[in-house]
């Protein structure tokens, strides 16, 4: 009887071991680093019944940033790759655009133009190409785009460009009762076209820049028409507010990758309720992405949140490091 529990211990506990080295890591596209063990602390502590790190699952909001955290933002965001393709396929047109100096600049491909006219000519550029038309029109413009442009350096559709350690990090924390969001200054209605396919997070849970549309009843039925009033940018100070306005509650996690995510990890991480957790995205791999701090192509500097992170203790991700792929393969195979 004795030497059959013994045979039995044995068999179940090669069994067990067996079952332990079979099951996939959920985070397989991390290197075992400091980063990737954050990152399962905190979960692991958030999900333990009974202790002082434990969250309920009512509670676990977690936000993300897009541009820079989710996809890469260089050379150009983008959505601002979007409205200069859309500039130059619809000038043709609208003759009376020509006059028009963001519109000059964009036909000519002159940048150094485009980025001096600042935030003025951004708001002409996304005047031109994101209002006036239903939001079903946009949508499908957006589709199109996504469907048929690729990235300059990549050689990708833009919407198969999503980090896998990031995809992978989305899926393990809603694996284990988290609620996902994301929250970024791209605009609203650009990222709700593709955040579910390529981020498994619905329209109703995207955050982001917005403006006011007109609701209007035709013959053939309803629509909601795009505008510029009452534009809202949700960047900087303005993301905390706009997680208040659109959630209701102050989230537990937070996940950046510049100064302009610096308000969202305060607000988040100064949860007085919960054990909260905040990390930073830092581009540092020239070779597979792109490597910048306070100098970025085109937008995602990060400089204060650098300093900022040991004050609050966030996770600050060193993508050459700490990442063992950047893209999925079986998405995007370079060129």
């Amino acid at each position: 009887m004795k030497l059959n529990r013994i045979l039995c211990a044995l068999i179940l506990g090669t069994a067990f071991c067996a079952n332990a080295e079979s099951v996939p890591d959920p985070l397989s596209a991390w290197q075992e680093t400091a980063a990737k063990g954050s990152i399962k602390a905190w979960v692991a502590g958030a999900t333990q019944v009974g202790t002082n790190t434990f969250i309920p699952v009512n509670k676990r909001y977690v936000v993300f940033d897009n541009d820079g955290t989710l996809w890469p933002e260089a050379p150009l965001t983008f959505q601002l790759q979007f409205a200069i393709d859309e500039i130059k396929r619809l000038a043709p047109k609208h003759p009376e655009w020509q006059q028009d100096a963001i519109v000059k600049a964009v036909l000519a491909n002159d940048m150094p133009a485009l980025v001096k006219s600042g935030k003025k000519g951004l708001l002409q550029l996304l005047t031109l190409t994101h209002s006036d038309m239903t939001t079903e029109e946009y949508a499908k413009r957006v589709r199109h785009w996504l469907d048929n442009r690729e990235h300059p350096r990549f050689g990708c559709h833009y919407d198969q460009l999503a980090y896998l350690p990031m995809k992978q990090l989305l899926e393990y924390l809603r694996d284990n009762g988290f609620k996902t969001w994301i929250v970024s200054g791209g605009g609203i209605d650009f990222m709700r076209v593709f955040a579910e396919q390529m981020y498994g997070i619905p329209p109703e849970q995207v955050v982001g820049s917005f403006a006011l549309g007109e609701f209007a009843v035709a013959e053939d039925g309803t629509s909601i028409r795009k505008t510029m009033k009452g534009a809202y940018y949700d960047d900087e100070a303005a993301k905390p507010a706009a997680i208040h306005l659109f959630m209701g509650q102050r989230p537990v996690g937070a996940f950046g990758n510049s100064d302009g995510d610096v308000p969202m990890l305060q607000y988040t991480t100064s949860n007085p309720d919960f054990k909260p957790f905040g990390l930073i995205v830092r581009h540092t791999d020239e070779k597979r992405e792109y490597a910048y701090d306070s100098h970025p192509p085109s937008s995602g500097t990060l400089v204060e949140g650098l300093k900022l992170a040991p004050k609050y203790g966030w996770t600050v991700v060193d993508m050459k490091k700490d990442w063992k792929a950047v893209f999925d393969p079986a998405q995007c195979a370079f060129k």
